[in-house]
């Protein structure tokens, strides 16, 4: 009963879990888990999200995409796709067929919430080593303080926003263990959210220290919970978190692995290698790595090359790079042989891994932000040496000069700028910071005659909280939506 009471409520959420079949057949006693290895088994196919690549459309909303046009016929349904979003029509989301899960983060991102629910309350349950329960409630814990960020970052609106009080502010459902009602879940405050996101990601780098040493990239550990911290603590902003988000990046920095030097991605011929920031064997500073290539999501991507397609790298974005010496020009972007510049984070070569994750250089970033935000001579002296650190080994040998001390109010931009440089077009970060930071952004649309029209979102418009799709809405009354 208590199952299928979850169930509800998730179908009431707008869901239809992938965990469906594991709870109907729970019946049958040879499939129940009753080890630990069994919950493992669970938490790799249902908590952890490498089955999905979601958030690419998120890309759109900003200012590093353009739109093209129609330019060839059989890009028209990427076109289509994409222009509800590129134009910031507040009713994007509205409409009633089955978005991919790749644009239905809601959907996505609570069914992976249901897996981690199911690790948490059932492992103490089973058969194993404390060591190992602890480990793997750990794992569970982070992914799901992971997956309510996300949600809060692309359906809430930013934390510290003029006019946002976080103790009204509409949060998301929280749905934090298997035992349910059959009420229908309403949203939490934004205050509430942040904390229980807080709450969890304390406890599992708690558990992840004392309990687990990382297997691989494709498992998260204390250190990406580190670095999650420092994200949290920058977004939310309240007293004291800037303090916090200077120690947890400090602590990942210290703990976690070194940078990657760019001029690994080339040869002894000085020719670039195939491999990315994201490329396994070949990157030294992945953290987490997890999804697909959300550049060739065909939703809005098509994955031939050769022509122009709808949307493509933006110019205002490519022109922050210096060309000759920034290797992340030639590592981040490709030339889609004439027809505009797309991005590639894994790698053209790579048929494994994703695009999406946890990496070493946002613990620079954060720190250096929220250094400079601290303020005094000591902490702007530090950040202004996390960013010289960082973008040395980002540049060809030899190249580099260390940018010299500017007051505090030039050394912020710079870093929010050096921040977009290296962050682009991953994990949906520069739409984050447009909300934090109050941004405005203006599109050239381009419609499939040819006729231009600009679109402008405006500076703390009430679309930076994002529509709940409307399978969710429809089928929960006690969801509200966001006001738009």
């Amino acid at each position: 009963m208590k199952n299928r009471l979850y169930i509800g409520i998730l179908l009431a959420l707008g869901l239809c879990s992938s965990c469906g079949d594991f709870f109907e057949a729970s019946s049958q006693d040879e499939i129940i888990p009753t080890t630990v290895e069994d919950m493992r088994s669970v938490c790799y196919a249902e908590a952890y999200p490498y089955l999905i690549s979601t958030g690419g459309y998120l890309n759109l909303l900003t200012d590093e995409i353009q739109c093209n046009g129609l330019q060839a016929d059989n890009y028209a349904t990427a076109l289509e796709n994409g222009t509800p979003v590129f134009t910031f029509n507040p009713m994007m989301f509205d409409g009633t067929e089955v978005f991919p899960d790749d644009v239905n983060s809601w959907k996505t991102y609570y069914e992976n919430i249901m897996g981690c629910n199911v690790i948490i309350d059932h492992t103490p349950e089973v058969r194993g080593s404390e060591q190992d329960k602890n480990a793997l409630i750990g794992q569970a814990l982070l992914l799901r303080s992971f997956y309510y960020l996300k949600l809060a970052m692309i359906y809430c609106q930013p934390y510290n926003a003029p006019g946002v009080d976080p103790e009204t502010a509409m949060g998301v459902p929280l749905m934090l263990t298997m035992e349910m009602t059959d009420d229908f879940p309403s949203r939490s405050s934004l205050a509430a959210l942040y904390s229980q996101i807080e709450t969890d990601l304390l406890e599992a780098a708690r558990l992840l220290k004392e309990n687990y040493e990382q297997e691989n990239v494709y498992r998260v550990d204390h250190v990406t919970a580190y670095i999650l911290l420092s994200r949290l603590y920058l977004y939310r902003g309240e007293e004291n978190d800037l303090d916090k988000a200077i120690e947890y990046a400090g602590l990942a920095i210290e703990e976690g692995p070194r940078l990657t030097r760019f001029t690994s991605f080339y040869n002894n011929e000085g020719q670039l290698n195939g491999f990315s920031i994201y490329d396994d064997g070949y990157s030294s500073e992945i953290v987490w790595c997890y999804g697909g290539n959300s550049s060739k999501s065909t939703y809005y991507f098509p994955g031939s090359y050769g022509e122009t397609f709808p949307w493509t790298v933006s110019n205002s974005l490519l022109g922050m790079y210096d060309t000759q010496n920034d290797l992340r020009y030639a590592v981040y972007f490709i030339d889609n042989l004439g027809g505009g510049m797309l991005w590639n984070k894994i790698g053209y070569n790579s048929s494994y891994g994703g695009d999406h994750g946890v990496r070493m250089a946002e613990a620079y970033l954060n720190r250096a932000e929220a250094a400079i935000r601290k303020g005094g001579d000591e902490n702007l002296t530090q950040a202004l040496r996390d960013l010289n650190d960082l973008r040395e080994t980002r540049w060809a040998s030899g190249t580099y000069v260390d940018e010299p001390m500017m007051g505090a109010e030039d050394l912020l931009a710079f870093c929010l700028e050096e921040r977009q440089r290296e962050l682009c077009l991953e994990e949906g970060f520069r739409w984050f910071d447009i909300k934090r930071l109050g941004l405005s952004v203006t599109h050239n649309y381009i419609d499939p005659e040819g006729v231009e029209r600009e679109c402008v979102l405006e500076s703390n418009s009430l679309l930076y909280a994002l529509p709940i799709p409307y399978d969710a809405i429809n089928r929960n009354y006690n969801l509200r939506q966001n006001p738009r």
